[in-house]
């Protein structure tokens, strides 16, 4: 891969900004329950922040 060409990456669970609800389907039921880590494979700190960013999400009544 030469230098001009830049990787596309997904960002992490922490990055995903809380007014994106589309880009946190993969962690939330149909219902709008957040999945455990043992469903979402993350390590602890991401599945807390994934949370954070879910319930302030809700708050705002972006998400269900």
């Amino acid at each position: 891969m030469s230098t001009t060409e830049q990787k596309q990456q997904t960002p992490t669970p922490a990055e995903i900004p809380f007014t994106q609800p589309q880009a946190m389907v993969r962690y939330v039921t149909d219902t709008g329950k957040i999945l455990p880590r043992k469903y979402t494979g993350l390590c602890a700190k991401h599945q807390r922040a994934v949370t954070k960013t879910i319930k302030q999400s809700r708050n705002m009544l972006l998400a269900q």
